[in-house]
């Protein structure tokens, strides 16, 4: 389940089509149209991303989708302005926070059913530092990406926070829980 892995140059295509789409969301209110034929066959496929901004060190921004809908080129220029102007958590970004936003941008591989017999079995089984999770309880759902363990790493923690996240109390436990797991490949401008 490890991640395809792009080239300097396609990470720096994809780098700079982040960074167009929210300056060109500042001018415009919109993303950008983005033709996936302008791009190499690895950056025109079907693929999930996540696109997070940093300010200062701090979250200021993070959207993405969890199953591939578009071509990676166009997911990522989308999922760029949402996360510069959609994430209901911010305001949206503006004009004179620009040039100090860092791009950090996730690709995720399909996430897979993890197996487990209970929480504890659950948390032996989790990776850190290499699995982002998905986590589902009747209509709730969250998700951390891989990075999250830098902040979580421990893995008893990391589902705690993860199940907050959906809506759930950190000690909660059902049979019915469903846990998916991916991997991503990561990249940013700094």
């Amino acid at each position: 389940m490890a991640p395809t892995s792009l080239t300097k140059l396609q990470r720096q295509q994809l780098l700079e089509l982040a960074k167009n789409s929210i300056r060109h969301g500042l001018r415009t209110g919109r993303p950008p149209a983005v033709d996936p034929t302008d791009f190499s066959s690895e950056l025109a496929e079907l693929r999930a991303t996540f696109v997070t901004l940093h300010k200062n060190r701090q979250l200021r921004g993070c959207i993405g989708l969890l199953k591939a809908a578009r071509p990676l080129a166009v997911d990522v220029s989308e999922n760029a302005f949402a996360a510069a102007f959609k994430d209901p958590r911010f305001p949206p970004v503006e004009t004179s926070e620009f040039n100090e936003l860092d791009i950090h941008i996730s690709i995720l591989t399909p996430a897979e059913p993890l197996p487990f017999a209970s929480e504890q079995d659950l948390i032996e089984h989790l990776q850190p530092g290499v699995d982002g999770l998905i986590l589902e309880e009747g209509n709730r759902r969250g998700t951390f990406l891989p990075s999250v363990w830098q902040s979580l790493p421990k893995p008893r923690d990391f589902l705690r926070q993860l199940k907050q996240k959906a809506g759930l109390p950190e000690d909660y436990w059902s049979d019915r829980i469903r846990v998916f797991r991916y991997r991503t490949e990561e990249f940013g401008e700094t």
